[in-house]
């Protein structure tokens, strides 16, 4: 029976291959795309990306429903929320200017299985929230004329009574999908012109309903005759600030075609700022007026804006409000459409996903195959299925690319940046002959025992990203013997866990556990210093500060925040949200394991052992150590050693 069991050594294989990062070529500009975009593109598709119907819909039904004129706060709250994601969007998408997103950070920092997990759940996000887009710019649409779209298609078509698809076929959904995927497949300047066109009307006419709304704003409408001002508490201000935040999930488009920006170092974090800011202020803005032009409990959700103008006297400015929104849904339809292509080809040129989705056409330098099959299927979504079950599924997935990305800036900027251990030259010894590591790193190996000892003083005198600081190594010197980053990458997976169990109190203690007082305050406690402890000892160790690119302030603080935020809104979805969200990750593994696997890039460039010698490591603790290695033959050149960072010394 025990011969059947697998080896552990079989098992620390193959837990390796679910956990290798992806190696990034030494010129991360060099693509296959077009890099044409500018940081103007870029900033415009991040605003087409977050100001869509949310703006017109969102805000009537949050301060109606949920929080009052206090949306406004719940506004902010939650922008300053997106800020945190937003920042860690914008470091890895200038230090990692490729496309592909969270799945893309995720890959390089984490692990390959957690990347494609993360990739796997994107691709339904995106699909679920184009069609669900769609099918909301076609109901605004034929409220226009009076439903008689929906009454001729159930006239003539018929209409349906079957659980998860919708009343009736949505021809003119589908239609909108497959327009917008025939622009997309003409190239990003296409893409990036039609989105100019429609951001601007879109924000014209925001622009008219900020100056109309002020001049016909009521002050009393916030007094306490009508409710005041935040009529449900703090607690309808946090609710608010839950469902806000999704009106925010656009930006990631700005790091999704960071591999088309001309110069990504430095438009990818000016455009997410100021996308993000201009969102934020729109939002803010809008919900100001909204509630002062008209009592916040009579507002109309489904059209708060065009209610709130023809209840004023100006009927014909809905007309302009109805169309500021279907534009505003376009440059929506064209965020997703242009973001979803680019991350499952990045998932297929690693060899993750198949590899048809990473062809790209010569003349307009995008991945058509994966255009065309991915507008079809969103079409298909919008044309049959009833997606108003799935719109919270968006949110989940979403929430998890936020968090693992936010992990992966704390992991990256405590790791040892490429071709960063230092070789000392010697005099009257014989050259060093450089060799080239898995990482794209040069190692280099040494002949005489006195460059070892030399070697090993350096690494006292410097201390690379990852290593403990040296004002705490007095009180942590256990901690030295570790790899650099290894205790950081600890710390930061008990960080995670900590917050998960800290939210979990903090949403089900009281309510589904029923927990007693003292035991609720205790496990409040005990996570709370978990979650700090973890904090404090990775900010005791060094990280990386030179560096040309964009750097998230405050690291690890504001990553961790970020962490423990995204977890508490996950907790706080329903428990069908989670057993769809469950049944899709199975799906995502059956393919990882049955096809991603076996056919990643990553398998290529690891070494096949062929004979063994024996051979001094020289680690940054200090100590020399013998242990047996796999070695290339002589007559194959070295494809690197299995740890980077570390120089092997001949003996």
């Amino acid at each position: 029976m025990a011969r059947w069991l697998p080896r552990s050594t079989d098992l620390t294989r193959f837990c390796q291959k679910l956990n290798r990062v992806k190696t990034l070529e030494d010129d991360m500009m060099e693509t296959s795309f077009n890099r044409c975009l500018s940081t103007i593109d870029l900033t415009l598709l991040g605003i087409g990306g977050m100001v869509g119907s949310g703006l017109y819909v969102l805000t009537g039904t949050v301060a109606k429903e949920i929080a009052g004129p206090a949306v406004i706060v719940s506004f902010i709250i939650a922008g300053f929320a997106s800020l945190l994601a937003a920042l860690c969007y914008a470091e890895f998408g200038a230090r990692v200017p490729k496309t592909g997103s969270a799945y893309m950070f995720t890959y390089v920092s984490v692990g390959e299985i957690w990347a494609f997990l993360i990739g796997w759940n994107v691709l339904l996000e995106y699909m679920i929230g184009g069609a669900a887009v769609a099918r909301a710019w076609s109901g605004y649409l034929d409220s226009i004329f009076n439903h008689k779209i929906k009454n001729f298609t159930e006239t003539h078509v018929g209409a349906w009574q079957v659980p998860f698809l919708a009343r009736y076929p949505d021809f003119l959904a589908a239609a909108i999908l497959l327009v917008a995927t025939a622009f997309i497949s003409f190239g990003a300047k296409v893409s990036s012109w039609l989105n100019h066109v429609f951001s601007a009307i879109s924000m014209g006419v925001i622009l008219f309903i900020l100056i109309m709304g002020f001049v016909l704003a009521q002050p009393k409408n916030w007094s306490a005759q009508e409710g005041g001002f935040a009529p449900y508490g703090l607690s309808g201000i946090m609710a608010g600030t839950a469902t806000c935040f999704y009106a925010f999930v656009g930006f990631d488009v700005i790091a999704a075609s960071s591999e088309e920006a001309r110069n990504p170092q430095r438009a990818v974090p000016t455009a997410i700022a100021f996308s993000l800011g201009l969102a934020t202020g729109a939002y803010i803005l809008v919900s100001v007026v909204l509630t002062l032009m008209v009592p916040w409990h009579t507002l109309d959700p489904d059209s708060a804006l065009a209610d709130a103008f023809y209840r004023r006297g100006y009927a014909w400015a809905g007309f302009l409000v109805a169309a500021g929104s279907i534009c505003a849904m376009n440059t929506v339809l064209l965020s997703n459409l242009f973001s979803l292509p680019r991350i499952v080809y990045a998932m297929a040129e690693d060899g993750l996903f198949f590899q048809v989705f990473s062809r790209v056409h010569p003349r307009t330098q995008v991945p058509v195959v994966g255009i065309m099959v991915f507008g079809l299927l969103m079409a298909l979504l919008a044309l049959i299925f009833d997606l108003e079950a799935l719109v919270q599924f968006l949110s989940i997935g979403t929430l998890l690319a936020y968090t693992f990305v936010a992990a992966s800036i704390i992991v990256l900027r405590f790791q040892q940046q490429k071709g960063d251990v230092p070789a000392p030259a010697v005099s009257g010894q014989l050259n060093p002959e450089p060799r080239e590591g898995p990482s794209g790193g040069e190692l280099k190996e040494y002949e005489s025992f006195s460059d070892k000892l030399q070697l090993v003083d350096k690494s006292k005198e410097q201390r690379e990203p990852g290593q403990l600081k040296a004002a705490f190594e007095p009180y942590l010197e256990f901690l030295s013997d570790f790899y650099p980053g290894e205790v950081v990458t600890v710390a930061v997976v008990t960080l995670m866990v900590s917050a998960i169990c800290l939210c979990s109190i903090l949403v089900f203690g009281n309510t589904h556990l029923h927990l007693p007082t003292w035991s609720y305050s205790l496990l409040l406690v005990l996570f709370s210093l978990g979650f700090l402890l973890s904090l404090l000892l990775i900010w005791a160790h060094e990280q990386q500060h030179s560096t040309q690119t964009f750097q998230i302030p405050l690291v690890p603080l504001s990553p961790a925040l970020s962490i423990i935020l995204n977890i508490y809104l996950m907790l706080k979805l329903s428990y069908m949200t989670w057993l769809r969200f469950a049944v899709w990750l199975l799906l995502g593994l059956l393919v990882y394991f049955g096809y991603g696997i076996w056919h990643s890039k990553e398998n290529l460039r690891e070494p096949r052992p062929q004979r063994v010698s024996a051979r001094y490591v020289v680690f940054p603790g200090g100590s020399l150590e013998e242990r047996v290695q796999a070695v290339q033959p002589s007559s194959q050149p070295a494809t690197g050693l299995p740890d980077s960072d570390t120089d092997d010394c001949k003996r």
